[in-house]
């Protein structure tokens, strides 16, 4: 595994947005696909062990992007346990949706992003999702969270403060400190 420096500026000034996700990028490409894969078993694993998570019955989940922790699997396996899968959609410009997930024949790929999205039930009744398992570029141990610079995870997040979020990446994605804006949503948990 690569040891990586603190990101921090000679300074100590920290990087901005722009910068932070243009490092990350960069650090993910030292990664080939089959050992993005090996260290998100190690996530994965984490995540079903989770209390939260095996007490939970309505679960937000994203279903990843090569280049994220592999939740595919994962989706499987809670869906297995009889838990209800929530998975977001991209609608127009700024926001997302939930439909629930019960397998690999509610995906397509009909968005601007070409990202599996499901198609099953809209989901409207965000009181009840217990936990959110939320992707990110980066995440600080404060639970600070970067996004890829849309938003749409926090225009999502804050409709469910009752949510207790779970940031998770890998581990060359954690850094010492996230920059922040108002409208970030904090998680409660990274792992």
């Amino acid at each position: 595994m690569a040891f990586h420096t603190p990101i921090l500026l000679y300074k100590m000034e920290v990087l901005d947005k722009k910068n932070l996700r243009k490092l990350i990028r960069e650090r993910k490409k030292q990664y080939t696909p089959e050992m993005l894969t090996a260290m998100s078993k190690n996530v994965t694993e984490r995540i079903l062990a989770h209390p939260r998570i095996q007490q939970a019955q309505n679960i937000l989940l994203y279903y990843s992007l090569p280049d994220e922790v592999n939740t595919h699997h994962l989706a499987e396996l809670l869906v297995a346990k009889g838990k209800q899968i929530l998975l977001p959609v991209i609608i127009g410009e700024s926001d997302l949706i939930l439909r629930s997930y019960t397998g690999t024949q509610d995906l397509k790929a009909d968005n601007a992003f070409h990202i599996l999205e499901p198609m099953g039930k809209l989901f409207t009744e965000y009181t009840k999702i217990e936990v959110g398992i939320i992707p990110g570029m980066s995440f600080d141990n404060r639970g600070n969270r970067l996004g890829r610079g849309k938003g749409y995870y926090d225009r999502l997040l804050v409709q469910m403060p009752h949510l207790y979020k779970i940031g998770v990446c890998f581990d060359f994605q954690k850094v010492d400190c996230v920059p922040t804006s108002t409208y970030d949503v904090r998680m409660d948990e990274v792992l």
